[in-house]
């Protein structure tokens, strides 16, 4: 695989950082092809629109909602962190109870403009304090209990069953268990300008010229040879995307995964449903925790707020919702070495134009603790899944997407 070249002429200090962040050359030549022109004619060949787009962002490792937004006006908050809850002074207030963490400038703005939802209390019965086991559950909706497919991938068969390529999207190092699908082959990349098919050399000269509308007999042969054909055209269709993707909205300075959506979304790739998350268990934090957790928080409340406004820019913002997430909160009492450990019931946020912002759900008391000093949840995260795939995506029946009936929320125009 060639390495991607440096160009310094007329380049920008965002274009330096952007090349920094990705580990890949400031600048690239647009890929000549006609394959989003392509992708664009079969949607229509299938009555199909560019549609709603859902983009999940999963923050792992477990955040604290506790610091995330803030309880300032209960007293008991202060007396169960007396350490590292966060003074008064430094919360971005945003009513008489609540207000978000310091470097929270964009979830602010968001929540202010009427676009930004809280989701209180989200959990399930019978929590793990597993990273794996509960982000397991999160991500197959089946909580203590196993289901094959993520949550994600079931939407997708069900809002698309013939498969149409590229419509669902995992940005990430690795494919998430949220992504797996019976009926899609999801396109998950990390590195736009370096994605391509995993192949051996040998398979190079026959995978390089696969015809695009190749038929054969044997279905087995069909179906690999479909995987092939698809594999390669979405590693060109993100490869192109992110050659002529130049946002002037500043993403802050981790932007996270949500630069490489918006492009996708800039370029009109087919995509319905985007998959992306803050990787590595970044919000763990057991130790020392308060200067880390904000910073964490910064990034992620720069990237959303400004993936939104990119959504403005190219005249999406109508089309597009985001969900945050995080496997589960933490305990309610600051730990001896000034963090927090693994808890329950966590926030659930969701961000877009067409969001009816405010606060959902019912707020978990901290006074009325369970035997582990964790907060009793109070909304199966379900509920909000059942939101985004109802209220947001159109689909009236969740009973079988999400193994049971779960009330949705009032949250969109």
């Amino acid at each position: 695989m060639s390495r991607s070249r440096f160009s310094f002429p007329k380049t920008s200090r965002r274009d330096l950082l952007r090349a920094a962040m990705y580990g890949v050359g400031v600048s690239a030549a647009a890929i000549p092809s006609p394959l989003f022109a392509q992708a664009a004619a079969a949607l229509a060949t299938q009555g199909k629109s560019e549609g709603k787009i859902l983009v999940v962002l999963e923050l792992s490792g477990g955040n604290d909602g506790l610091n995330t937004l803030v309880p300032y006006g209960d007293d008991a908050y202060y007396k169960l962190r007396p350490k590292l809850g966060i003074p008064v002074k430094d919360v971005r207030k945003i009513d008489d109870h609540f207000g978000f963490s310091g470097g929270m400038a964009g979830f602010e703005r968001l929540y202010k403009s009427g676009n930004l939802a809280i989701v209180h209390g989200c959990g399930y019965d019978n929590p793990s304090f597993s990273h794996f086991t509960s982000m397991a559950y999160w991500h197959t909706a089946a909580p203590n209990s196993g289901e094959e497919y993520g949550w994600f991938g079931r939407l997708a068969d069900t809002m698309d069953p013939n498969n149409a390529p590229n419509f669902l999207v995992n940005v990430g190092a690795r494919q998430s268990l949220a992504v797996r699908s019976r009926v899609h082959v999801p396109v998950v990349f990390d590195n736009p300008n370096r994605f391509s098919q995993e192949r051996f050399y040998e398979e190079n000269e026959v995978l390089n010229t696969l015809p695009s509308t190749a038929k054969v007999d044997n279905p087995a042969r069909q179906y690999l040879l479909d995987n092939a054909r698809s594999a390669r055209d979405a590693s060109a269709l993100v490869r192109e995307a992110w050659a002529k993707y130049h946002s002037p909205v500043d993403y802050g300075i981790v932007p996270l995964d949500l630069p490489k959506v918006a492009a996708l979304i800039e370029a009109k790739m087919p995509t319905r449903l985007y998959y992306t998350s803050y990787r590595n268990n970044a919000f763990d934090t057991h130790v020392f925790q308060a200067d880390l957790h904000k910073r964490l928080l910064t990034y992620a409340s720069d990237s959303v707020a400004a993936f939104m406004k990119d959504m403005e820019r190219i005249g999406r913002a109508d089309d597009v919702v985001v969900m945050i997430f995080s496997e589960f909160g933490r305990r309610v009492p600051e730990n001896v070495n000034l963090g927090t450990d693994h808890g329950t019931a966590n926030l659930m946020f969701v961000a877009g134009k067409q969001v009816k912002g405010g606060h959902y759900g019912q707020i978990p008391s901290l006074t009325k603790l369970d035997a582990g000093d964790n907060l009793v949840y109070t909304t199966d995260f379900r509920r909000v899944y059942a939101t985004m795939i109802s209220g947001w995506l159109g689909l009236r029946d969740t009973k079988q997407l999400l193994n049971g009936d779960f009330a949705t929320f009032p949250l969109f125009a």
